[in-house]
């Protein structure tokens, strides 16, 4: 079978009216809709908004912000799953959506049978954080202060199953600590949970808490990468602290409906790379702590499988569950 008649027999079965090469040449030939799995204002919803503005013009037709929040991103992704496979509807989601989410809830969809992806788009670090009025200075004052005896210990994360939420349970594993924790409904309220003391400690990625962290209202210890970042060259790496091996970071990626055209999936990713390439952005992402990095198309289902396995390894370890 050839390349194209390949193409023509996906472009039929997803009920699609004209010949997918075809098209191609037309597309986008109306609004795109971007499906955001996240509350409005959280890291992911920010990132969108700085691409799908810069998607807009290179595109030359909008690109709108759909935000569907709620259950780690199944609600947003149970929705793109179901959408039209024509391009015109695709999600942008981080690793605990489209990687942590379905081992933690019941899902009406396949995150591998009803997704295709257009690449992987842009990576974070998380900082781990606490109050203005902590004692902790360090991730080892952190520590001692939690082993303390008759310590409060309480931890704020964005909800079951976000990185915020794996990333902690991480550390603690490593760090050999105990530490009750209250889940919140996305990354505003926990942030603000920790502001107004209600919880000691969070990991949250940067795009959500830069401004926190300049202005001093919440104190970084360390990132998750491997690096510093160049926003915050004072805050160490765990991995320079002694945490061999500890790196998370939240990938973002760009999904479309199982069934898509390849050719669309194509035009997507180059879109993106175009945009997120563009000089003018960098001032805007660098101040998000993102770092683009769009991955061919054809490296989404290796990734994918890696992540997918991971992350399923260490809900099962940890016993994590959705309460």
């Amino acid at each position: 079978m050839t390349v194209t008649r390949r193409i023509l027999g996906t472009a039929a079965l997803a009920g699609l009216a004209a010949p997918a090469l075809a098209q191609e040449g037309a597309y986008p030939s109306r609004p795109v809709t971007m499906i955001v799995p996240w509350p409005a204002g959280g890291p992911t919803d920010t990132f969108a908004r700085v691409l799908a503005a810069r998607l807009s013009q290179d595109l030359g037709r909008s690109v709108v912000v759909d935000n569907r929040g709620g259950a780690n991103g199944t609600i947003g992704m149970a929705t793109a799953a179901r959408a039209r496979p024509d391009g015109y509807t695709v999600v942008l989601a981080p690793n605990s959506t489209y990687a942590v989410a379905p081992h933690l809830y019941q899902t009406n969809y396949s995150q591998e049978r009803d997704f295709a992806g257009a690449g992987l788009l842009a990576s974070s670090p998380l900082f781990m954080l606490v109050p203005r009025n902590s004692p902790a200075r360090s991730v080892a004052d952190y520590v001692a202060m939690v082993k303390a005896p008759g310590a409060r210990k309480v931890y704020a994360n964005a909800g079951v199953g976000a990185t915020s939420h794996l990333v902690t349970e991480l550390f603690l594993q490593m760090a050999g600590l105990e530490v009750a924790e209250i889940g919140y409904r996305g990354g505003g309220p926990a942030i603000q949970a920790v502001l107004a003391g209600e919880a000691d400690m969070l990991f949250m990625p940067g795009a959500a808490v830069m401004s926190f962290i300049a202005s001093g209202d919440l104190r970084a210890l360390a990132n998750t990468m491997r690096v510093r970042s160049p926003l915050a060259p004072e805050v160490p790496t765990f991995e320079e602290l002694g945490y061999g091996g500890f790196e998370v970071v939240e990938h973002v990626a760009l999904l479309a409906p199982a069934g898509t055209p390849e050719p669309l999936l194509r035009r997507l990713n180059a879109a993106c790379a175009a945009a997120l390439a563009a000089p003018e952005l960098k001032p805007r992402l660098d101040s998000l702590t993102v770092t683009p990095g769009v991955r061919p198309v054809e490296e989404w289902p290796g990734y994918f499988a890696a992540e997918n396995a991971k992350w399923r390894d260490f809900v099962r370890a940890r016993n994590i569950r959705v309460q």
